[in-house]
């Protein structure tokens, strides 16, 4: 299946001057080794893949001497193949598990740049939180990888045309025909389902059932949970388990702002506090936070006790939801209260695949506006609807008080500019 991310990757490699060895972070599952191995087939004549994790002989090795010329040297005799500078890609997988290799990405910076490496990992976001570890601070390159996307998600499908006329339309803003606009809808209600992550979209692919899809689904989730006890300390586990359980609490709310008492009876930030910062930096949660003036740059005004939490996809959600799959995939406008939460968590996940920084705003008790983006030199307030109902007055305070160039509104319409609102239909969300 065709990631993205590849592009990113090519760009990586031709970067001859600047390049240093890349860091590729990213929840467990979203893909990174199996795009890894593809993309050194496809544009190196060769590659070597440690595994830190399975291979702990190599591992062991990194404790001694780490100096790329001695790394080299054994990566050699190991495999019994020459590594070339340019032409060999050298990827170390799970590289959390040995500090000494995230340390030895330094010499490789500053002694032999001439050779690609790649370190992945699925608990570095957390590891080069971790004190103990000796991080090559400006001597690599960090990328991150997501689950795949809705235009990954029809990639898969070959519906290149599709994504094509969603793309046309978005530039134009003219509606879709009602039969393609129809059929758009009817995956993307299939893809909150599935979500994007590859072995689960490799499922659904080969089965076209969104039923057999959870108990991979249950797998990941069960290797988050495996994690948390691998690499958190031990009176660290519960807590972060106890942040991940409440998730589905917390979107279920009316107002989703995160509230500790629903992690824990009397819970609070210094308790919590580290839980969530672990979920984030695992990849696994996504936070939002709160903003309260919509003005350039959002990030002067964030109040920090205040933010909202999503997790990195909607199937995991969807699973752990247990929300039944025929109340999204009906296509009527019967409404349930944690259907707008997927779908505001849906649009989470794009615009923090997109690179965007994620913003809510709000005004005391009257209005919410979902998320705040930038574009160029303005604030754009971002509404979220779940179905074609569309009603709310949290946008127009918004823009009575800082009258952006125009709003937009994700929702199940078709696309449609009017009003200073852009309408854009929650399918092509890819497209910003």
């Amino acid at each position: 299946m065709k990631r993205l991310i590849v592009d990113k990757l090519i760009k990586w490699k031709n970067s001859d001057k600047t390049r240093q060895p890349l860091m590729l972070l990213g929840a467990r599952q979203v893909g990174k080794t199996y795009i890894l191995k593809q993309f050194a087939k496809e544009h190196y004549g060769q590659y070597i893949y440690v595994n830190f994790e399975t291979n702990l002989s190599i591992a062991k090795e990194f404790d001694n001497d780490i100096t790329p010329i001695k790394i080299i040297g054994l990566l050699e005799i190991v495999f019994e193949q020459k590594i070339l500078p340019a032409k060999t890609l050298l990827i170390f997988d799970e590289i959390q598990s040995c500090e000494r290799a995230i340390t030895s990405l330094k010499y490789f910076a500053e002694d032999a740049p001439a050779y690609h490496i790649i370190a992945a990992g699925s608990l570095l976001g957390v590891t080069i939180n971790r004190e103990k570890y000796s991080f090559p601070v400006g001597k690599v390159t960090i990328l991150r990888m997501y689950p795949m996307d809705f235009e990954e998600f029809l990639l898969a499908l070959n519906k290149t045309a599709l994504i094509h006329i969603i793309k046309e339309s978005f530039i134009s803003f003219s509606p879709l025909p009602n039969a393609i606009h129809s059929e758009a809808l009817s995956l993307f209600r299939k893809y909150l389902i599935i979500g994007g992550m590859p072995e689960v979209v490799a499922e659904f692919i080969e089965n076209n059932n969104t039923l057999t899809t959870s108990d991979i689904q249950q797998k990941i989730l069960d290797s988050y949970t495996a994690d948390m006890a691998k690499y958190a300390k031990d009176n660290e586990v519960v807590k972060i388990k106890a942040c991940f359980d409440s998730i589905i609490s917390q979107l279920a709310k009316e107002n989703k702002k995160f509230q500790y008492k629903i992690a824990q009876r009397g819970g609070t930030a210094s308790y919590f506090g580290f839980a969530l910062e672990w979920l984030t930096s695992a990849g696994i949660a996504l936070k939002c936070q709160h903003i309260f003036h919509g003005l350039i740059p959002p990030a002067a005004y964030i109040d920090l006790p205040n933010f909202k939490i999503y997790m990195n996809d909607t199937g995991l959600l969807m699973l752990k939801s247990q929300v039944p799959q025929q109340l999204i995939l009906l296509d009527d406008q019967k409404s349930i209260g944690f259907k707008g939460a997927i779908t505001e968590n849906y649009i989470a996940a794009v615009l923090v695949g997109k690179g965007r920084s994620l913003w809510y705003w709000t005004s005391g008790n009257t209005a919410e506006i979902d998320f705040v983006i930038i574009n160029e030199t303005e604030v754009i307030p971002v509404e979220v609807k779940s179905g074609t109902h569309i009603k709310s007055r949290s946008l127009s305070v918004y823009c009575n008080k800082y009258n952006p160039p125009y709003s937009i509104r994700f929702s199940e319409k078709n696309f449609g500019f009017e009003n200073n609102i852009k309408s854009i239909p929650l399918y092509a969300a890819f497209c910003l």
